[in-house]
C-alpha cells in the first residue's frame, strides 16, 4: 500500500468537517479559554502581529506553524523531508522560506537569507518514533529506517543533535523543540544529558517542561516534553509554564455525525460496547477472550479525547461511529478550513503538535522572553 492510499477512505479525504459541532459554542473562544479550538485559517488575518519571526523544522503540516501564528508571531518558513507534506504545508502555509530537505542538508547551506540569521525562535519537532513508549525504542536506537515513501533512509535518534546544530547555525533568540514523554523515561534520559550538552555547546540554556494538552485549551489528551532554551548571552529571567485551564470534554466539540464503521468484524464488536469502555481490546476480551486491537480506540461524550495517532482509529461511544474530519481537525485545533489536500486527516493530525497547545506555549516564551 503506498504512502498516498494509507489510511484513506472517500470520507477521510474530504477536507469538510461531517456535520456541525454539537455544542452550543457559536463564538470562536470559549468562555475561560485564551485560544480557540474552533477556529479557521481565516481568522489569522484578523489577529495583531507581535512582530517576532520564526522558522520550523520538521513542519509535517505545520501544527506548530499555526500556534505561533495564533499567537501573534510571523512564521518566515520550514524544512520539511516528506514532499507530500511539504506539498500540504506551502497549500496552507504559503512560507516565504521552503526548504524541501533533510535537516542535515538544510545545516550544510552555504548561505541563508538575513531574515533567518535574525530569528526570534527557531522550531522543531524531530521525528520521535523511536522513543516513544508505543514503539521499539531502544532496538531502533542508531539504526536507518525509511518511514514513509518518498522519503530518504534516515537515522531518527540523532536528529535532535542536528536540529540544535541548525540552532548553533541560525543563533535564534530561542529554540523550542517538542518531542514524545518517551524520550525522558528508562535508558532515553542517557540521551536527554546529551541534548543538554549540545544546547550548553551551542550556547544555549535549556528547560524542559512536561505538558498535557488538556490544561491548555486542547480537547485532548496529550503529554509532550518540550525543550525551551535560550542564548547564554539574553539576561532572560526562568521561564514559567503553567496552564490550568478547564478541560474540553469529547462532547463538547465532536460532529454530529461520524463515519460507519466498514469493517464487519469491528462493527459486530463496537455493537456490544458497555459504558467503561475505552479501546476494542476491552470488548474483545469481554467477548472473545482476546486481548487485542489496544491503539482502537473508544471514546466517550464525558471523556476528554485520548491522543490523537497516526494510525489505528477512534470511535465515538455515542453512535459507534468512526471520527469524522470535524473530529480530528475539534480534537487537534486545527483550522476548520485547513486543505489536507489527498492526505488523511488523522495521519496529519497524529503527526502534529496541536496548534493551540503551541500557542499558549509561544505566548508565554513572548509575555516573559520576547516582549
Amino acid at each position: 500500500m503506498t504512502a498516498k492510499s494509507k489510511g484513506k477512505n472517500a470520507d477521510e479525504r474530504t477536507t469538510k468537517a461531517v456535520g456541525e459541532p454539537i455544542a452550543a459554542v457559536k463564538n470562536n473562544v470559549d468562555a475561560g479559554h485564551k485560544f480557540p479550538w474552533n477556529w479557521r485559517l481565516a481568522d489569522l488575518e484578523k489577529l495583531e502581529k507581535n512582530g517576532k519571526t520564526v522558522f520550523s523544522c520538521f513542519s509535517c503540516g505545520g501544527g506548530s506553524s499555526m500556534g505561533y501564528k495564533l499567537a501573534g508571531y510571523t512564521v518566515l518558513g520550514n524544512c520539511e523531508i516528506d514532499p507530500e507534506m511539504e506539498t500540504v504545508y506551502q497549500a496552507n502555509h504559503h512560507p516565504k522560506h521552503t526548504y524541501l530537505m533533510d535537516i542535515r542538508e538544510f545545516n550544510e547551506q552555504k548561505t541563508f537569507p538575513d531574515d533567518l540569521k535574525s530569528l526570534d525562535i527557531l522550531d522543531g519537532s524531530p521525528p520521535c518514533s523511536v522513543f516513544s513508549d508505543a514503539g521499539d525504542r531502544e532496538k531502533g536506537w542508531g539504526k536507518e529506517k525509511q518511514f514513509r515513501e518518498g522519503q530518504k533512509k534516515q537515522r531518527l535518534d540523532d536528529l535532535f543533535l542536528h536540529f540544535i546544530h541548525t540552532a548553533g547555525i541560525l543563533r535564534p533568540k530561542v529554540v523550542i523543540a517538542e518531542n514524545v514523554k518517551g524520550l525522558v523515561r528508562g535508558n532515553a534520559k542517557g540521551y536527554v544529558n546529551e541534548i543538554l550538552k549540545a544546547f550548553r555547546a551551542a550556547g544555549y540554556l535549556t528547560q524542559i517542561f512536561l505538558l498535557d494538552a488538556q490544561t491548555m485549551g486542547v480537547p485532548q489528551r496529550r503529554q509532550r516534553v518540550f525543550f525551551i532554551a535560550h542564548r547564554m548571552d539574553l539576561d532572560f529571567p526562568k521561564l514559567k509554564l503553567e496552564f490550568h485551564e478547564k478541560p474540553i470534554p469529547f462532547g463538547e466539540v465532536r460532529s454530529e455525525h461520524g463515519v460507519i464503521l466498514k469493517d464487519c468484524m469491528m462493527a459486530e464488536l463496537i455493537g456490544k460496547r458497555k459504558k467503561g469502555d475505552t479501546c476494542f481490546s476491552d470488548i474483545s476480551e469481554r467477548e472473545r477472550g482476546k486481548r487485542s486491537m489496544f491503539t482502537d480506540r473508544i471514546v466517550a461524550d464525558g471523556k476528554i479525547a485520548p491522543t490523537n495517532t497516526a494510525s489505528g482509529i477512534a470511535v465515538r461511544f455515542v453512535d459507534g461511529e468512526r471520527y469524522s474530519v470535524h473530529d480530528y481537525l475539534a480534537t487537534q485545533t486545527f483550522p476548520q478550513d485547513y486543505d489536507f489536500l489527498d492526505q488523511a486527516a488523522q495521519y496529519i493530525c497524529g503527526m502534529s503538535v496541536p496548534p493551540v497547545m503551541m500557542a499558549q506555549i509561544a505566548s508565554a516564551v513572548y509575555e516573559q522572553w520576547l516582549k
